[in-house]
């Protein structure tokens, strides 16, 4: 089982990156991983602008990614580009901080010009963190994400059968980078 922090770079309180990525969560979870949601918005601006990593809700954020064998960035796409408040975010973590992790890229956005920010904008950021493996990003419309009466989140069914093969090949890519990661069978000593 691996501890996957799943990241909403949203500042929306009704964001619908954020409901994607609880569905994502959900699926996960069904795997046997371990999720961990967490929201950049609910950071304290000034401690998140000014980069004070001493500050309690900061450093925390920074152990989550610490403690984490994968991370699933999620990010509404503005101006083409993934947003301002998760840019923040990146910015404050140290240089390798996605090291060794498995990594899965996904973005949502009220137009389909918008679908390249996931390979040309996320995408660079996150291989320059040092990420162990980045697994295929995938972008979804706004509209195929839809608040139900009772405020439940349902995916559009065309888009969800082709997001299911995309999260299910990270699950099994957390599976193979975390059991050999964490693979501590003694060894026999070298000859010497």
């Amino acid at each position: 089982m691996a501890t996957v922090l799943s990241v909403s770079g949203s500042p929306s309180p009704t964001s619908r990156t954020t409901r994607l990525l609880r569905h994502v969560d959900a699926r996960l979870t069904a795997h046997g991983h371990r999720v961990v949601p967490f929201e950049v918005r609910s950071l304290p601006a000034e401690a998140l602008l000014t980069a004070d990593t001493s500050h309690p809700e900061l450093a925390r954020a920074l152990e989550l990614f610490a403690q984490a064998d994968g991370v699933v960035i999620g990010t509404p796409v503005y101006k083409a580009a993934y947003s301002g408040l998760l840019k923040t975010l990146l910015d404050v973590l140290p240089q390798y901080a996605l090291a060794g992790k498995t990594v899965l890229p996904l973005a949502t956005g009220g137009s389909a010009a918008h679908v390249l920010a996931v390979d040309y904008a996320l995408r660079p950021v996150l291989a320059s963190m040092g990420a162990g493996h980045i697994t295929q990003g995938w972008f979804v419309l706004d509209r195929h994400i839809v608040l139900r009466e009772d405020g439940g989140t349902e995916i559009e069914h065309e888009t969800d059968v082709l997001l299911t093969p995309v999260v299910d090949a990270f699950a099994a890519a957390l599976t193979r980078h975390t059991g050999s990661a964490r693979d501590t069978s003694p060894r026999p000593a070298l000859a010497g």
